[in-house]
């Protein structure tokens, strides 16, 4: 830029930090477009600011395809000023899924895993749900609208449980659901960081680290209202170029 505009290299970097510019930085985004994206918003906050009584909010989803990763050499452990080292290649053994309910009133989590993701697996996650769960408790699920989780079978089943409500998140908006930040958390902390030589070490691990988790469980906070959200999306809406969305305007 500097050779285009004839300015020195120093000119350009003071322009830059006088007006926050970063050249060199680039994200992503993803507006969704489900036509009740107000209406789920307003639903799913309002359980986890005000959950209803004698009822459990469970955070519902599957983190597919966790692979069982051995790298090909012995990690190096951290030294005084050397971090823990580990080889950038690795020897694939196999994957596994997790079905994963996170309680938001606890951080406790229910956890089943299964080789395949299919809606026979989730119908047998949402038994191990419902055996887990006091009979005397409503189970309020929010959850995507992934295929396995609208299925006749699934529909069906959940037809002949009526104390099950299901809350699905609006189509782009993961962010949402609050079992996708523990998926985060065990993906950082322990799978990432971990060797696994089969498919089975793997799945042991991961039932290990629910052990731990539940031994102690800390729940998340939620502390944006509705309001917040939708103004906040608004917000950036009105900065995006060409964009006409207003989520905010529908919710009058």
């Amino acid at each position: 830029m500097a050779r285009e505009t004839g300015l020195s290299q120093t000119a350009v970097s003071r322009i830059w930090r006088a007006f926050g510019l970063q050249p060199h930085r680039q994200e992503t985004f993803k507006l969704s477009s489900d036509p009740l994206f107000v209406e789920k918003v307003r639903d799913i906050v309002g359980l986890y600011l005000d959950p209803p009584l004698m009822a459990m909010v469970l955070c519902v989803d599957e983190k597919s395809q966790i692979q069982a990763l051995d790298r090909t050499q012995p990690l190096l452990p951290l030294a005084p000023g050397i971090p823990e080292r580990r080889t950038h290649d690795y020897e694939r053994h196999g994957t596994t899924t997790l079905f994963a309910a996170l309680d938001i009133a606890t951080g406790s989590v229910i956890g089943d895993l299964h080789r395949r993701h299919r809606s026979t697996e989730f119908l047998q996650f949402l038994r191990t749900i419902e055996a887990n769960v006091p009979a005397v408790l409503d189970i309020h699920l929010v959850m995507d609208n992934y295929g396995t989780h609208k299925t006749p079978a699934i529909r069906n089943w959940l037809a002949r449980h009526p104390r099950f409500r299901v809350h699905f998140t609006p189509t782009s908006a993961s962010w949402l659901n609050q079992v996708e930040r523990w998926f985060a958390t065990l993906t950082q902390k322990y799978i990432r960081r971990g060797t696994h030589r089969s498919t089975r070490q793997l799945e042991q691990a991961i039932r290990h680290y629910i052990k731990i988790n539940n031994r102690d469980p800390k729940p998340f906070v939620w502390s944006k209202t509705a309001d917040d959200i939708l103004a906040s999306v608004e917000r950036f809406c009105l900065r995006t170029s060409n964009s006409r969305h207003s989520y905010g305007r529908h919710s009058q």
